[in-house]
């Protein structure tokens, strides 16, 4: 079974189905490692990160930009689910 809480493009896709959608971003779920990092493998730590489909980022819990993908963003095609 695929863990959705380690961090990949699919598990990102994933979690946009059932993910909380407010204020313009999804509430998603990720293990980070010791360094604060995403794990590569399920950890004790799980943080909030933050996706915005208006640009394609994902940020931490402060808010700083940690990823970038153009198939999350809305300028380059992506559907906001339940908002097509």
């Amino acid at each position: 079974m695929n863990d959705l809480k380690i961090f990949s493009k699919e598990n990102i896709h994933n979690q946009i189905k059932n993910a909380q959608y407010k204020n313009g971003y999804f509430v998603l779920n990720f293990y980070i490692d010791e360094n604060n990092k995403f794990s590569k493998t399920s950890t004790s730590k799980i943080e909030k990160f933050y996706l915005y489909p208006t640009g394609g980022t994902l940020r931490d819990s402060s808010f700083n930009i940690v990823f970038y993908d153009s198939q999350f963003d809305t300028y380059r095609g992506f559907k906001i689910p339940g908002k097509e």
